[in-house]
C-alpha cells in the first residue's frame, strides 16, 4: 500500500513571471486541470500552467503549512526556490509523469 501523498507546487507562465502556489493530493490530475484551463480564476486568466517546482509531503497538515508559508514569501524568494532545482524554468510536468514509478515518489529536491 502506498503512503498518502500531498503535493505543494508552483506554476508559472514563464521565467520570473506570474506565479501560483497550490497544494493537492493528486498532482497529475491537478496540473492537467490547470493545463486544460478547467480551473476558473487566476491561473486560467493568466495562462499559468507550467509546473516549475513541486514537493511531496506525507501529511496534509505539513503540505498546507508549507503552501501557506511559500505564499507569504517575497517574489525573489519564490524565484530562488524554483531556480534551486530548475534554473531554466522548464515545465517539469512531463518529467514528473515519467518519474512516477513506485520506486521514485520524490520531487526534484528529494523532499517529502
Amino acid at each position: 500500500m502506498r503512503d498518502h501523498e500531498y503535493w505543494v507546487y508552483i506554476l508559472a507562465d514563464g521565467p520570473c513571471g506570474w506565479l501560483y502556489i497550490g497544494m493537492t493530493n493528486d498532482l497529475v490530475r491537478r496540473i492537467d486541470e490547470h493545463k486544460r484551463g478547467q480551473i476558473d480564476g487566476y491561473t486560467r486568466e493568466r495562462k499559468i500552467d507550467l509546473l516549475v517546482w513541486y514537493e511531496r509531503h506525507q501529511y496534509v497538515d505539513q503540505a498546507i503549512l508549507r503552501e501557506k508559508r511559500i505564499e507569504r514569501w517575497r517574489r525573489p524568494w519564490k524565484f530562488a526556490l524554483v531556480e534551486q532545482d530548475n534554473p531554466r524554468w522548464l515545465d517539469l510536468y512531463g518529467e514528473f509523469l515519467s518519474r512516477r514509478a513506485p520506486d521514485q515518489p520524490r520531487g526534484p529536491s528529494g523532499a517529502y
